[in-house]
C-alpha cells in the first residue's frame, strides 16, 4: 500500500501549491483525497473516493422533514435534497453499480479508530439506498461495543437484536428486522450488550442470518467496530462481499490507515471514503463537487 500514501502525499503537495495561506496539515495525517492514479491501490478492484459533506453539515431549514428522534447529520434521511446528501448520492451510485457487475450485496463499513464517523456514513449510505422505492435495504449494527445505529434512528434500542438472534436459535431474521416504512429502510439494531462482543461474533450463526439476509434484501449496510481497536471486523470479514474505510480529513493519522490497510485483505476493501472533505466547496449550482476513482478513472 506504499504507493497509496504516496499518492495521499503528491494530494497535499498539490493542495498546498493551490492554497497556500491554511497551514499544511500534519504529516502524521491522511488528506483529502486528490486526483490518485489507479496504481496507487494495487490489486484493489473498482475503488471510490468520495467527499462527503463536512462534518457536521447545516441545512438549509427549507429541506428539513421532520422525522421525529433522528440524528441531525443524517442528511440523507432529514434532508434529502440538501447538497451534503448529494454526496451520499454519488457514493450509492457506485455501490449499485458494483452491485449490478460483481453482485455486492452485502458491505460493512469501517475505519481505523472511532470517531473518524464511519457510523454517520454507514446509515447516510443506507438511507440514500433506500430511496429507491423497489429496493430492499437492510441495515444492521454490528458494532457491539458502541452500538449507535437504534439511537440515531430514534429507534427503542430495548427490542431484541442481533446478539439475542446469535444467542437463542429460536430468533428469526424477521423476529429482529424492525421495518421503518416512513424510511423504506429494515433494521436489526445491536440488542443486549454481550460480554464477549468478539466470541459472539465468531458464531457460525452470524453466518446464517447474514445467508438469510442477502437472500431478502438487495443491500445489507453493516455497521462496525473500528479495525485497528478491537478484532471484531476482522472475524465479520469472512460473512461480507466488502468493506467500505471511512477517513476523516485531516484527523487519521496515516500510520494508523496503513495499519487498517494491512489487517484486511486487498480484495475485500471496495472502496474509502474521505469525510469532511471540504475542498470543493462552491457557491455555484452545483455547490459540492466530488472526487471518486472508479475502474481507473477519475470523475469530478
Amino acid at each position: 500500500m506504499s504507493t497509496f500514501f504516496k499518492a495521499l502525499e503528491r494530494a497535499e503537495q498539490e493542495r498546498a501549491l493551490r492554497n497556500p495561506a491554511p497551514p499544511s496539515p500534519p504529516t502524521d495525517v491522511a488528506p483529502p483525497a486528490g486526483p490518485t492514479p489507479q496504481s496507487a491501490v494495487p490489486h484493489v478492484p473498482p475503488s471510490m473516493f468520495v467527499s462527503p459533506q463536512p462534518a457536521r453539515p447545516e441545512p438549509s431549514a427549507s429541506n428539513l422533514q421532520a422525522i421525529p428522534g433522528v440524528e441531525e447529520h443524517l442528511v440523507s434521511l432529514l434532508a434529502p435534497d440538501s447538497p451534503e446528501a448529494e454526496q451520499y448520492r454519488a457514493l450509492r451510485h457506485m455501490v449499485e453499480q458494483l452491485h449490478r457487475s460483481s453482485n455486492l450485496s452485502i458491505i460493512a463499513v469501517s475505519s481505523a479508530d472511532g470517531g473518524d464517523g464511519k457510523t454517520t456514513t454507514t446509515l447516510n449510505l443506507a438511507g440514500t439506498l433506500a430511496q429507491a422505492q423497489d429496493s430492499r435495504v437492510l441495515l444492521v449494527d454490528c458494532d457491539l461495543r458502541a452500538a449507535n445505529v437504534a439511537v440515531n434512528l430514534g429507534m427503542d434500542d430495548s427490542a431484541p437484536g442481533l446478539v439475542d438472534a446469535i444467542m437463542n436459535p429460536d430468533l428469526q431474521l424477521a423476529d429482529i428486522a424492525q421495518r421503518l416504512s416512513h424510511l423504506n429502510l429494515s433494521v436489526i439494531a445491536a440488542g443486549r450488550r454481550p460480554s464477549a462482543p468478539y466470541e459472539v461474533l465468531k458464531s457460525p450463526r452470524v453466518g446464517d442470518l447474514f445467508d438469510e439476509a442477502r437472500k431478502r434484501y438487495d443491500y445489507v449496510i453493516v455497521d462496525t467496530p473500528p479495525l485497528v481497536s478491537v478484532p471484531d471486523s476482522r472475524v465479520l470479514s469472512k460473512w461480507v462481499d466488502g468493506f467500505l474505510i471511512v477517513v476523516a480529513a485531516h484527523q487519521t493519522p496515516r500510520r494508523l490507515l496503513e495499519e487498517a490497510l494491512n489487517l484486511l485483505d486487498a480484495s475485500q476493501i471496495v472502496g474509502m471514503v474521505f469525510n469532511g472533505d471540504d475542498r470543493h466547496v462552491s457557491m455555484g449550482s452545483y455547490s459540492f463537487r466530488r472526487r471518486y476513482i472508479v475502474r481507473g478513472r477519475l470523475d469530478r
